[in-house]
């Protein structure tokens, strides 16, 4: 059965190789991330996507982390500020100001995880999403905090989810969606869903399921062959994934799709 809807790529065949060449040559016009995440446990995710975003070709980085990790950081972040940090080592409430300065600065903002499990964090993230009105894009154990708000998260626009499959089984529950993931359907019924789910709400979602990373936006689906989850664990995929979008914001799905696959 042919879907309209869904395209699929291969490394050897892009569906979108003209995103590669829309990426401008001058450093100074290739956007700004900004990235968000860590605890006093840790920052690896946060220090991957730092590096990762300026090997892939953003103009400026700027990351933000919980000042209880002043002393972690190494010397090659050198654009890190700094909030106040929770009895339980993650950002506090008062880093909302940071937040939305980050925001302020930043052309798209990456809420890249390690952020810990405190409620206080949860809040935090939560008013951050409703007063930061730019692209946002989220994964890692950042989708599992702001669970508690995730029927305004589906109704956000310019919002990517980089998640797992069962994240993404969480997120239909959460919002009382009418369709049961399961880990044994096919990728077909997967697409099916991701598109009609997309359909309904305004955001955008990338799954890996059965060694394909899915993308989703619009009700438009494309399809890539995946051999390596640990980039999307560790917050590779999704930190290609904003920046390319920087570069392209008026074409979401196409530049999603192109990050995965010219993967320098």
């Amino acid at each position: 059965m042919d879907y309209d809807y869904w395209s699929k790529q291969t490394a050897d065949k892009p569906l979108y190789p003209d995103i590669e060449w829309s990426k401008p040559e001058q450093r100074s016009k290739r956007g700004k991330l900004g990235i968000i995440g860590g605890n006093k446990l840790g920052f690896a995710g946060v220090a991957e996507a730092y590096s990762t975003a300026l090997n892939t070709g953003a103009g400026e980085v700027r990351v933000l982390l919980p000042d209880a990790l002043k002393k972690s950081i190494p010397p090659i972040m050198t654009d890190a500020i700094f909030a106040a940090t929770n009895p339980s080592g993650g950002l506090s409430r008062d880093a909302l100001t940071e937040m939305l300065a980050i925001g302020e600065w930043s052309t798209s903002v990456l809420l890249i995880g390690d952020a810990g499990r405190n409620s206080e964090t949860a809040i935090l993230y939560e008013d951050f999403m409703n007063k930061y009105n730019g692209p946002l894009i989220i994964t890692r154990d950042a989708i599992d905090l702001i669970k508690n708000a995730s029927a305004s998260v589906v109704e956000r626009p310019d919002t990517l989810l980089v998640v797992s499959f069962a994240q993404l089984q969480k997120l239909f529950q959460a919002v009382y969606y009418p369709k049961v993931l399961t880990f044994s359907m096919q990728l077909t019924s997967l697409v099916e869903a991701v598109h009609k789910f997309t359909v309904s709400y305004p955001i955008s979602i990338a799954v890996l399921h059965q060694d394909t990373m899915v993308v989703a936006t619009e009700g438009n689906v494309t399809s890539t062959p995946w051999s390596d989850p640990m980039q999307i664990w560790r917050g590779v995929t999704a930190t290609r994934a904003a920046v390319y979008g920087i570069w392209s914001p008026d074409k979401t799905l196409q530049a999603i799709t192109a990050s995965l696959v010219s993967n320098e």
